[in-house]
């Protein structure tokens, strides 16, 4: 996923929270059974090379795991979060592991209530 609606649509999606990553999950409705990621890290978490060093393990984990556990005909969206630079990879396979099954299982946090935008200036 490279354009930014596909993003903001990912967000009113479901969510599963983790210590290294969040896991949006949004089902497409278009009738294509593809499976779509996208990765998204922040510059709160560090410099270029950190932020490109956890896209790169968020990756890794998405080709291992989403073939076989991802959500048909969805777009999957990996954000990193601080700690996950120094996780383990086998600690963040496990957790995304889990974060899949939740989704898959409906047990997924609610999507954030969206209030009414301030306006622009």
């Amino acid at each position: 996923m490279t354009q930014r609606r596909d993003f903001l649509a990912a967000n009113a999606g479901r969510r599963a929270p983790m210590p290294g990553f969040v896991l949006l999950v949004h089902d497409r409705k278009d009738g294509d059974p593809a499976i779509r990621v996208g990765f998204t890290v922040t510059k709160k978490i560090g410099n270029a090379v950190v932020r490109n060093r956890m896209k790169r393990r968020l990756r890794a984990l998405a080709r291992e795991l989403l073939p076989a556990g991802g959500i048909r005909g969805a777009d999957h969206v990996l954000i990193g979060r601080d700690g996950g630079i120094e996780r383990d990879h086998a600690l963040l396979k496990a957790e995304f592991a889990k974060a899949l099954g939740k989704i898959a299982r409906g047990e997924d946090s609610p999507a954030r209530p969206r209030g009414p935008r301030k306006p622009r200036r």
